[in-house]
């Protein structure tokens, strides 16, 4: 259910914008920037914090 809130978010936004995106559990930690990837935007970092939360730093793709 994550990415798809981070698509909607990414829909939004103009190419070559960045959206940072918080994530919590093992599940979205791979399978958001996974999926990312793989519809073509950049995955710019993917950092663990010790609260328990990803912090994942995506560029929209352009155009």
């Amino acid at each position: 259910m994550t990415f798809v809130r981070t698509r909607l978010e990414l829909d939004r936004m103009q190419p070559g914008n960045t959206l940072l995106v918080l994530l919590r559990g093992a599940e979205p930690r791979g399978n958001v920037p996974r999926t990312a990837a793989e519809q073509g935007h950049e995955v710019l970092s993917l950092r663990d914090g010790e609260d328990g939360i990803t912090r994942l730093l995506i560029r929209k793709k352009a155009g």
